[in-house]
This record gives C-alpha cells, sequence and structure tokens, in this order.
C-alpha cells in the first residue's frame, strides 16, 4: 500500500511538473501580450479598427512610426517595427528582458546593437530596427512574422504575427491615413510645463521626424509646425497627442479640429473648408 502511494504521488509530481513547464513555456509564446495593462489604458486609436495604449506605449509607438518616415520606408516597414515592439515588450522601454536584451525591441549589447544606454533610447533602437530590416532581401513581399523574425532571430518565430492587426490600425493613424484618429484622456497635473514643456515638445518632434526649422515654439507655450498636407498635418497631429502625457499638452489644434486634454477626444471649432497649413499646439502654462 505504501509503495502504491508513493507511486501515485511520484506520478502526480511529474504531471505538475509538466503542467507548469507547458505554462511557462504558454507564457513565452504569448510574449509580451500579457505585459499589456488590462486597466488604464488612456489612449484610444480608431482607425479601420481600434486598439487601445496607455500613454507610455502611445509615445513609444508614435516614435517608432516617425522613426520609419524618416528611413523613408514605406508604411509595411512601420507595421513590421510596431509588431516586432509589441511582442519583444508590449511597446514598452524596459531596463532589462532576456539575458542582456533591454529596450522597445529587447536588442541585445552582446549582439553588437549598442550600449544598454543607446538601446534604451527609442529613437535610436527604433533606427537600429530600421537599419537592420532594410538589410532583408524581399521583407516587402514577406509576412510581418517572417519579416521581423529576420531581424530579431527569436526562438518564437511565428509570436509577431498576432501583433499584425493592431499595427495596421496604428500605422494607418500615426502615418495620417486618417483624421482625429488618436485620442488620448490623461488625469492629474501634467509632467511638464511653460517654457521647458515647449522646448522639450518642439526638440522631440524635430528628432523623430528629423524636422529643422518646421517647429517652432509660440511664445514659450507651444509650437507650430508647417504641414505640406493633410497627411502630414495627421501625422504631426498624432504624434503630439501621443506624447502629450509626457510633455504637457494642453491642446492640439490641426484645420477644423481640435484636441484638448480636458476632454481626451476630437471636435469640430472651425470652418471646414478652410485648408489647413499647419498644425498648432499648445502645453500647460507654469503654475
Amino acid at each position: 500500500m505504501w509503495v502504491r502511494t508513493r507511486a501515485v504521488v511520484a506520478g502526480f509530481v511529474v504531471l505538475v511538473v509538466i503542467a507548469a513547464l507547458g505554462i511557462v513555456l504558454g507564457m513565452r509564446e504569448v510574449g509580451e501580450r500579457i505585459r499589456l495593462p488590462l486597466t488604464g489604458r488612456s489612449c484610444t486609436v480608431q482607425a479601420d479598427g481600434k486598439v487601445a495604449l496607455d500613454s507610455h506605449q502611445m509615445a513609444n509607438a508614435a516614435t517608432i512610426a516617425a522613426i520609419g518616415i524618416q528611413h523613408e520606408l514605406p508604411d509595411r516597414a512601420v507595421v513590421v517595427a510596431l509588431a516586432t515592439a509589441y511582442q519583444e515588450s508590449g511597446l514598452r522601454n524596459l531596463t532589462g528582458g532576456d539575458r542582456d536584451s533591454v529596450g522597445l525591441f529587447q536588442q541585445r549589447p552582446s549582439q553588437g546593437w549598442g550600449t544598454p544606454a543607446k538601446i534604451r533610447d527609442p529613437r535610436y533602437a527604433a533606427d537600429k530596427f530600421y537599419a537592420a530590416l532594410k538589410k532583408v532581401r524581399g521583407w516587402e513581399g514577406m509576412r510581418v512574422t517572417d519579416a521581423a523574425q529576420k531581424v530579431q532571430r527569436s526562438a518564437f518565430p511565428e509570436a509577431y504575427e498576432k501583433w499584425a492587426d493592431e499595427s495596421e490600425v496604428l500605422t494607418r493613424a500615426l502615418l495620417g491615413h486618417a483624421t482625429g484618429a488618436v485620442a488620448c484622456a490623461f488625469g492629474g497635473d501634467p509632467a511638464m510645463r511653460g517654457e521647458a514643456a515647449a522646448v522639450a515638445l518642439t526638440r522631440g518632434l524635430n528628432l523623430d521626424w528629423g524636422l529643422t526649422s518646421a517647429a517652432t515654439t509660440a511664445g514659450l507655450t507651444g509650437l507650430t509646425v508647417a504641414a505640406a498636407d493633410q497627411r502630414a498635418g495627421w501625422r504631426y497631429a498624432h504624434w503630439l497627442v501621443s506624447h502629450a502625457n509626457d510633455h504637457g499638452v494642453k491642446r492640439v489644434r490641426f484645420g477644423d479640429l481640435e484636441w484638448t486634454n480636458r476632454a481626451g477626444s476630437w471636435s469640430r471649432v472651425g470652418d471646414a473648408t478652410a485648408q489647413p497649413a499647419e498644425v498648432v499646439a499648445e502645453v500647460f502654462a507654469d503654475a
């Protein structure tokens, strides 16, 4: 009887170990899906589909999209980059990860991606990803997950594909194919105010989009950005809303639509027949 009991217990332990191993592997296969917050998503993106993100994820997504334009790459490249960052970090700028991996794309210093400090810079990380993607022959015709895998060399090569739909929505919005598509609502005191906010916002916009004199501070309470056309205007407008929480943006206006921090949405405020020439952003004044 004692021998039989021990056999039963041993068998149960084996089953528990197998189940635990399955859970661990399953979690790795799911990847960063479990890291995405289930509550507190303050930004909504709607462009032939809907995506909800928090302010940090939204800002990182906007920067990734902008750097893709700097590389003069097609929209498909931005979809691949966003899907990769979704899987690798949940669109978060992580301080660590598997082995020595860090940042949005979980790039490894030991594999030649750069120093940990550099990789933790979202602009640098996105720039390195696009540079590597451009070296992949025929990536334009690949599935999202296959193109991403050529760059990342993940142990789970199919994992990127599950983020393709969300990345398509974000790309359409952030590259200006949709109007008033990024709406964020924030509570509490802004992270920055006044001149410091305006200067930081202008610098960030210039660096992400590769602008020079297109963005200028306006009375040290905001900035204006020249828009060559509707698509360019909505690229900048959506970027500004995406970075509103970390740069103290109070309102953004383009054409006859305006987003405000208080409302957290876009509303009509002007003449719909007017041809917009610039995007205007206002930051919170010093307290």
